[in-house]
């Protein structure tokens, strides 16, 4: 069971940076343990009061797009007594806006959270509609985003992550953000996902913008532009029928085991690297093939439309893909939708990553996003200890990224 731990002033030795708008992904250590009841109390308190401020201030879907930057949501936890980088922060901060949007009328309500949670969605977006003003078709809408928010970082992109907390921010102009995780228990880390309603406008391609992560890996990645000739040609498969599609994938994995077909050897493709088991066996069950069958009954010809037929998982794309790669020659893209990870403590920002990439960090936005906090805690109904324990995390916080 993966839970969490915390320290109110405990940091961990490195922080990683990020270029442009930091919307997107951040890599976490998974730590075991549990937050103390008095200790969760004291950051919901400072939480709401906090949360009350930037309200009055800058209207709630502000507060919704700022949630879908991951400096931002950092920024957040370290004000409110979380681990800057522990897994469990996700969870904490989910779980506290939850209560504070579900308990007060801010404007906004969090839906979802973490393992059964976040089955919990569809409900509660009924609910969140009518306590918003929204109308009716936005519950249809959230479902779906949340829906396909899920599918993309699983589906999608394949990094070795298996997503066990999703959710949804919901502003009452209907605006809303995604924060989802994933945990990878071999390599040890919990990978965070931050999707918006301003970055969905043009799916599948780059759902995420300005990424960050402290590893880069190289996962099946078929938001990159790099994979659309990949993508085209499934979507071209569902053109055929399902008799046809299956065949292809039993081409391709012959072509994994190395076996000979009747019409000799149909392999192509340029065979890249990938981090996760991507050239593996395809297994043709029953399961892959009614979710196929099922996604041709649906009449799904665009990849979102594929990747929202009930039951259409991981492994049918793989195989889908496998087929665009080893039959068709169209190899998908490998790259890391994450930017470089930087090291304050040993790279210079003016310089750039040790690979010789050029890499400013938006130091306006990092300055921001902390003075707005800091004035947000001053001027939150607070007692002294507390504001001046929560502006002296801030104060650490920000020295770590603008100083180095």
């Amino acid at each position: 069971m993966v839970t969490h731990g915390l320290s109110l002033y405990r940091f961990k030795g490195k922080i990683y940076c990020w270029e442009g708008i930091v919307e997107g992904i951040a890599d976490l250590p998974l730590h075991s343990g549990a937050v103390p009841r008095w200790l969760y109390e004291y950051m919901e308190r400072l939480g709401r009061a906090i949360i009350e401020v930037l309200i009055e201030e800058y209207g709630p879907s502000e507060v919704v797009r700022r949630f879908s930057d991951p400096l931002w949501f950092q920024a957040f936890n370290n004000a409110i007594g979380m681990d800057w980088d522990s897994s469990g922060s996700t969870t904490v901060v989910l779980r506290i806006l939850k209560n504070i949007s579900w308990n007060k009328d801010l404007g906004f309500l969090v839906l979802g959270g973490k393992g059964a949670e976040s089955r919990r969605i569809p409900e509660e977006s009924t609910i969140a509609v009518e306590k918003l003003g929204l109308g009716e078709d936005q519950g249809s809408v959230i479902r779906r985003v949340s829906y396909i928010g899920a599918k993309i970082d699983s589906v999608l992109l394949q990094d070795g992550h298996q997503i066990y907390i999703h959710g949804i921010m919901v502003s009452e102009d209907g605006l809303w953000t995604i924060i989802q995780q994933g945990m990878n228990i071999e390599r040890g880390y919990a990978r965070r996902y931050h999707l918006s309603s301003d970055t969905f406008r043009d799916l599948p391609w780059n759902p995420h913008s300005g990424l960050a992560s402290n590893q880069i890996l190289k996962p099946l990645n078929l938001t990159d532009n790099g994979s659309m000739d990949t993508v085209k040609l499934i979507e071209d498969l569902f053109s055929q029928s399902v008799s046809k599609i299956i065949s292809d994938i039993a081409l391709a994995d012959a072509c994994i085991r190395g076996k000979r077909t009747l019409i000799g050897n149909p392999c192509r493709g340029s065979r890249r690297e990938f981090t996760i088991g991507y050239y593996k066996p395809v297994s043709i069950n029953a399961g892959l093939i009614e979710a196929i069958n099922r996604a041709q009954l649906e009449g799904a010809r665009r990849i979102v439309d594929i990747l929202g037929a009930r039951g259409f998982g991981p492994e049918a794309m793989r195989a889908l893909v496998l087929v665009a790669d080893l039959i068709y020659g169209y190899t998908p893209s490998n790259k890391d939708p994450v930017s470089h990870p930087m090291d304050p403590f040993k790279y210079s920002y003016a310089h750039g990553g040790k690979d010789g990439v050029p890499y400013r960090v938006r130091r306006d936005l990092l300055e921001r996003t902390i003075v707005t906090l800091e004035e947000a805690v001053e001027r939150a109904r607070l007692g002294r200890k507390e504001a001046m324990e929560s502006l002296k995390r801030l104060a650490r916080f920000s020295s770590m990224i603008l100083d180095g």
